[in-house]
């Protein structure tokens, strides 16, 4: 593989396992376009509760899907999703949308209606002039890109994710969401198979996106 080849790197794993601190720096180390999918559903989520949709109430979320147009504006490297002509603000990261995201994701209708923008994000990436895409969220080696050149699978100790989602100021029941996220029907929080897994707990964010790195240049410099 070489550096003329667009390449995809996929990156899943629970929540505050290091994958959008460690997306941000590959972006950055070979110009890629950084697609982070749990801001889409926590945006979709921020709008399903403004409607008044609710993940138990299926015809409430299929009337909010039907309304509701998505759109990308790419800022730096990065990909933000629009939400009928709105970038989400800093309401994605409230405690009622922490508390709902699982459940809206678990949404087989929901996770369908999101999976064409999803992949088209890498189209976005290549009319944008980047070496590639790294996308991150909990089923990209499985189910959005299970042929993605690089994938990985980063996971953590739950006390040890705790601590950072405090240190940043946020509330997030990072197990609770991974049980949920792990045991639903429809494209579950899972490794692919394949997928190079890194043990983030006693890491650095420079540590981890090294090892990525590493792993990502020694098969492009390979014949």
């Amino acid at each position: 593989m070489s550096r003329k080849h667009f390449f995809i790197v996929a990156i899943d794993g629970g929540a505050a396992s290091g994958k959008s601190s460690t997306a941000r720096a590959l972006s950055e180390r070979f110009n890629l376009l950084h697609s982070d999918t749990g801001s889409y559903y926590r945006a979709v989520t921020a709008e399903m509760l403004r409607r008044g949709a609710r993940p138990e109430n299926l015809p409430s979320v299929e009337a909010a899907l039907s309304e509701i147009r998505l759109g990308t504006r790419i800022e730096g490297r990065s990909a933000r999703i629009e939400v009928s002509g709105r970038l989400p603000g800093e309401e994605i990261r409230s405690r009622e949308v922490n508390e709902a995201v699982s459940h809206f994701a678990a949404i087989p209708e929901l996770r369908s209606w999101l999976l064409a923008y999803q992949r088209g994000q890498a189209e976005a990436a290549r009319k944008e002039g980047f070496a590639g895409l790294v996308m991150e969220g909990r089923d990209i080696g499985t189910v959005i890109f299970p042929d993605a050149d690089f994938r990985f699978f980063l996971h953590a100790d739950p006390a040890e994710r705790e601590r950072r989602r405090v240190k940043q100021g946020q509330v997030d029941k990072v197990a609770e969401r991974d049980r949920l996220d792990s045991s639903r029907k429809t494209a579950p929080l899972s490794q692919s198979a394949g997928a190079v897994s890194i043990d983030t707990t006693l890491l650095t964010i420079s540590e981890v996106a090294d090892l990525m790195a590493s792993f990502i240049a020694r098969k492009m410099a390979a014949p």
